[in-house]
């Protein structure tokens, strides 16, 4: 059982939804063997971007903060040891089973496309790359200000992966390669109605929604054999295996590009990760 059977209205209209549970779209399988590395590696590469700009926020004791796609809950369970004793959070996911429950910190399955959120409820919604692998992301991103209390926050990080480069490789062919495992990931993608380059284009989505106070801060980084964030390209070698073959890899390009992210002099510029926030106006007032 991963969800707390909690008797309150925001955790019924949460949890009265359908057991058809799908991820359309979604290119990282939260039930295969690789999801636990998956996890491990995206909250090791960006909590330290995440988790400050939530603290700025000031979220504390007694807010109310929901985490969509929450994923290994990293996030959820950082936010929830800050809103305790009083405050809630509530994290969802579509296969919520690697998120563990602690004080402050509610366990929900729920599919953000076709299930309803309670409405003016939060004071802060975070969501760390899930809207990008949505078609439906704008409808999504509707229903998350629609969700936001007058005055409270919305958090949402997502990839630029338009600009990733390799910066140093062992020569010509070897920083090809590292470029078509690039592509061939995005075309990954894209097959499923996502859209690599989201990341850019949240701040106007979310003027377009009605927030106001709109705040987008890039980030971005070197790729290095020690560091996080090449380590998630490099499992995503083996995650994503099937749709990079699909997306016209093979095998040997494979096992090549894995032995390049694995060595020590091999660097990339990382995408940019965009943490962007707006505020839903309070009752009455405007930005």
């Amino acid at each position: 059982m991963y969800r707390r059977e909690v008797g309150s209205t925001l955790h019924r209209s949460l949890e009265d939804t359908n057991d058809a549970y799908s991820t359309p779209g979604y290119v990282f399988d939260n039930d295969s063997t690789h999801s636990r590395e998956q996890h491990r590696c995206l909250a090791a590469a960006y909590d330290p971007v995440t988790l400050p700009r939530l603290a700025a926020t000031g979220v504390g004791d007694g807010w109310r903060c929901l985490e969509i796609g929450s994923g290994g809950g990293s996030v959820a369970r950082w936010l929830a040891a800050r809103v305790v004793p009083t405050g809630e959070v509530t994290a969802t996911d579509v296969k919520p089973h690697h998120i563990a429950e602690m004080p402050g910190l509610s366990v929900v399955r729920h599919d953000v496309v076709t299930d309803p959120l309670p409405e003016a409820a939060f004071d802060l919604i975070v969501a760390r790359l899930v809207l990008q692998h949505l078609p439906e992301r704008g409808a999504v991103l509707a229903k998350l200000v629609r969700a936001l209390k007058p005055g409270g926050l919305l958090q949402i990080d997502e990839f630029d992966t338009s600009y990733e480069p390799p910066l140093l490789a062992p020569d010509a062919r070897a920083a090809g390669l590292y470029t078509a495992f690039l592509r061939a990931k995005a075309a990954a993608m894209r097959a499923g109605g996502g859209d690599p380059h989201w990341g850019r284009r949240v701040p106007a989505a979310m003027r377009a929604a009605g927030l106001v106070d709109i705040d987008p801060q890039p980030f971005i980084e070197s790729r290095h054999a020690a560091s996080a964030g090449l380590r998630l390209q490099l499992h995503h070698t083996y995650h994503l295996r099937d749709k990079l073959i699909a997306a016209g890899m093979t095998e040997r390009d494979l096992e090549e590009v894995r032995a390049l992210m694995r060595d020590p002099s091999f660097r990339a510029a990382s995408s940019i990760l965009y943490s962007t926030q707006g505020r839903r106006p309070a009752v009455g007032g405007g930005s």
